[in-house]
Order: C-alpha cells, then structure tokens, then sequence
C-alpha cells in the first residue's frame, strides 16, 4: 500500500519521471498549440470562449506564469519545462477542493480525454471520493456523439467518463462530449458540485459554469487561460501522458485529506 508522499518526495518524484521539471513535451508544440488555440482550431480551443481578445504573445505569457516554460514569446524551438512548485501549489489546491467536496457528500463528474496516462488516476479518485461519501455521476452513459468527421461513444470506465469507437478508448481534445452530457444534466435538472477533468472535457465544463479542477500539458493553454478567465478553479501543470503508474503517488497526494483514503489507503496497491 503506497504511503502518501511529502511534499518534497512527491516534487522530487514529479521531476524524476519527467510529469514536471524538464518535460517531453517540444518548445515548438507549446508555442504552436497557443496559435491554434487563437485560430479556434477544434482541436485546441477546449470549447473555451475567451471573454476578451487575447493576443499571442499574453497567452505565451500566461502559460509561463501558471505553468513555467520559458516567457520569452519569440523562442519557438527546444526544449521547455515545466516548474514543479507550480505543479505541487495547483496539486494542493486540488486536494483541497477535493476534501471540500467530500465534506459536504457531494457529487462529483470525472472525464478524461488522455485515457493512455491519466484514466487510473481518475478512477481512484472516484472510488475515494465514493468512500467519503460522494456521488459519482455517469450522465450520457454510452451515448453516441457527433465530433466533426465521426461519431464517437461517450463510455464510463471506472465511473470515469471517456470516449471510444465503440471498442476502443480515444485520445480527444473534443469539447462535443462534455456537451452531450451537460445536455443530459440539464434534462434532468442535475448539477454536479464538481467535475475532474482534462482536455475538452474541463474545457466545456468550466464554460458552462460547472466548479471544474483540470489537469493540463504544457501544450494545452486553453486550459490555463481558462483558469486565468476564473472558467476553471485549478488548472495543474503536468505531462498527461506519461506511465499510469508515476501518477500513483501524485493521486495519493491529492486525496490526503479524504477521511476514508486517509484511514484506508484507498485502492493504491500499485508500486514503482
């Protein structure tokens, strides 16, 4: 049973297993994904709508601010980082709000669009917030989708929300399956008091005024400006995409305040 990290041992693990610190992520996704983000491109717009013009070179300056890469807007090749600090502060604030959560027996919405690297994660935090007392809701259950050129099948995996052919889970920015199941939640005149999410999911959530915490890449900056705009309660700066199992001690962090994980150790059997 993993022990939940200190703060310390959990930057050191972040930054040995590349989630913060010197990423994999390029200098040239970064700064190219803001240009699309700006373009409106489906793919990286998050279903976020900005509430002011913003301009390249102030996103540029809002991911440094909130994640770490490098500030200087006209450097577009390289590597880039991500400052651990700023990883562990939105870590503590998910932490946090996951406890306030709990408290009150709240209901809560998890969905992932990085199904390789981050469902796991998901899936404990839903079965200890199930613990504690939380409802985890799975609106739109094997609903199908329309995402411009497909359809996709929204799919529950662990009471996380994911997105599939039918047989296989996707990778998606995609905003349309959020919006299928605020659709759903609005026919049943159901709210839930916190979604956990990534990518569009966190995106379409937070523009729809749903108390969101997201977890985001380095080249994922509508995320950040989302959070910049007050759309997203926290937007953690990470590698969403490395082995499932780095993320174990990360999660057991984040659910330290949780009355039943903190008596239990929740499900983390998994080791390094």
């Amino acid at each position: 049973m993993i022990q939940v990290p200190t703060r310390e041992e959990l930057r050191e693990h972040l930054i040995r297993h590349r989630i913060a610190g010197d990423i994999a992520t390029p200098r040239a996704s970064n700064v190219g994904n803001v240009r699309k983000m700006l373009d409106r491109d489906p793919d990286y717009w998050f279903g976020v709508e900005l509430d002011r013009e913003w301009t390249y070179e102030q996103v540029v300056a809002t991911v440094a601010e909130r994640v770490g890469i490098d500030a200087d807007h006209t450097r577009e090749s390289g590597s880039d980082v991500i400052d651990p600090d700023l990883t562990l502060e939105a870590l503590d604030a998910v932490a946090d709000r996951l406890a306030k959560v709990a408290d009150v027996g709240g209901s809560v919405l998890l969905a992932t669009g990085h199904p390789t690297g981050l469902l796991e994660m998901y899936m404990t935090v839903a079965t200890a917030l199930t613990a504690a007392g939380c409802t985890v809701i799975t609106p739109a259950a094997e609903s199908w989708v329309s995402i411009p050129g497909t359809q996709r099948r929204i799919r529950y995996v662990g009471a996380v929300a994911t997105i599939g052919t039918g047989g296989d889970l996707l990778h998606t920015h995609a905003p349309e399956p959020m919006a299928r199941i605020l659709e759903e939640l609005r026919r049943t005149s159901s709210t839930p008091d916190l979604v956990v999410a990534d990518h569009g999911w966190a995106g379409a959530a937070g523009q729809a005024g749903l108390a969101t915490v997201g977890f985001a890449d380095t080249n994922d900056p509508a995320l950040f400006v989302a959070a910049a705009e007050g759309k997203v309660e926290v937007a953690v700066p990470l590698d969403d995409n490395v082995a499932p199992a780095h993320y174990v001690p990360l999660t057991a962090y984040v659910l330290r305040h949780l009355p039943a994980f903190a008596s239990t150790g929740a499900p983390l059997t998994r080791t390094e």
